[in-house]
């Protein structure tokens, strides 16, 4: 198929992870910073934390004013490397090449870039595989979060690095969220909006795909009700969960045109050896407790709830707002960027792409052509 290519090796036999990913203290830093927020931290569905611990990353330098920050917010499965290469603390390359450096769409020379770990995550900040105050792993202690929890640790750690307002914050898929729950919650910390691929209310068919993943990860002998040890862990049942994530994906016209129904010389087909290769990827580097949380967080998003609806709240938002979907996302199809372009009363921008929901992470170029239009650069 014409303008589909590779976006990765096929694996010849089936990945098998030993113990469940994610950062642990003691591992390496990599190119992560820390900060500590003094507790508790109280959370919306009626959680408290006592302390959370936040990893982030920085690119550029915060002009004295403070105006020249934005936030970049990740997805589901990323972190708080944006860019950057493969190294010691850091299992897998920046996910959004060529977006943030000298003279990319978020010039590092111009701006202060900025992109922390998510609250509930498992690279660095607090989640469930971090160690609570008795000095265990926190597992299925480990309250209930939601983007308003996530967006509310974010905002301490904008005040502790000395940043009113974002320039703009951006983000596809879950980080959509954040970034419009910033634009809502917040509406005078936040000059632009860039909105990607995402939706302002989880729909049933997401909640459906994200339960049947955590169904996938419970349902593992190792799961122990979310007290796994280190180096043991649910990662058959998170590779499953990946496997069905990652249909949901991409698209199938890519899936067709580059795998059909071959069979590869082990018996395999080739698209179920691909699956293989992404399962044993992910439980390499994540915590399937961190899954479950963070699935469980995109199912209960709703940027209306407590708000009068979502157009009320969309209502709310008065920064300047690219609003961006990908044609063949079959996961966030465009109908739902759609609704909150008019709700912001503004266009709705498309994204040609063969690669279904993964485009905003593929298709670099036309991304960074819509960051530069809502930068104004």
């Amino acid at each position: 198929m014409p303008g589909v290519r590779d976006a990765g090796p096929v694996s010849r036999t089936p990945p098998a992870p030993t113990r469940s990913g994610g950062w642990v203290e003691g591992d390496p830093a990599g190119d992560r910073r820390f900060l500590d927020l003094d507790g508790p931290v109280r959370l919306e569905r009626g959680g408290t934390l006592p302390s959370v611990r936040v990893a982030y990353e920085t690119w550029g330098t915060l002009a004295p004013d403070g105006g020249n920050a934005v936030l970049v917010e990740h997805a589901l499965t990323g972190d708080s490397h944006v860019v950057g290469s493969v190294g010691p603390g850091q299992p897998t390359p920046g996910w959004w090449p060529t977006l943030v450096g000298p003279g990319a769409p978020l010039d590092s020379d111009r701006w202060f870039v900025v992109c922390a770990n998510v609250l509930g995550g498992c690279q660095g900040t607090t989640g469930p595989s971090s160690a609570a105050p008795d000095g265990a792993p926190w597992g299925s202690r480990f309250p209930e979060v939601t983007i308003g929890d996530q967006v509310a640790v974010e905002a301490a750690l904008a005040d502790a690095l000395g940043i009113d307002r974002w320039a703009a914050a951006l983000g596809g898929s879950m980080g959509g969220m954040r970034a419009l729950e910033w634009a809502v919650a917040q509406p005078d910390r936040v000059g632009g909006l860039f909105f990607l691929a995402s939706g302002a209310a989880a729909t049933a068919d997401q909640i459906g795909t994200q339960t049947t993943q955590q169904t996938a990860i419970r349902s593992d002998r190792c799961w122990a009700g979310g007290d796994y040890a280190r180096g043991e862990g649910p990662v058959a049942g998170l590779g499953t969960a990946r496997r069905i994530a990652h249909l949901t994906y991409r698209s199938g016209v890519e899936l067709d045109a580059r795998f059909g129904a071959g069979v590869q010389p082990d018996g395999r087909f080739a698209v179920a050896s691909y699956l293989d290769h992404h399962a044993g990827k992910l439980a390499a580097r994540f915590d399937p407790g961190s899954y479950v949380v963070l699935t469980e967080a995109m199912n209960s998003w709703d940027v209306g709830r407590g708000r009068g609806g979502v157009e009320a709240a969309l209502a709310r938002v008065t920064a300047r707002a690219v609003v961006a979907g990908v044609d063949t996302d079959r996961l966030y199809p465009p109908a739902l960027q759609q609704r909150v372009a008019d709700g912001l009363g503004v266009p709705m921008r498309m994204i040609s792409s063969p690669y279904g929901h993964d485009g905003f992470l593929l298709e670099t170029e036309a991304v960074g052509t819509l960051v530069r239009e809502l930068l104004g650069v």
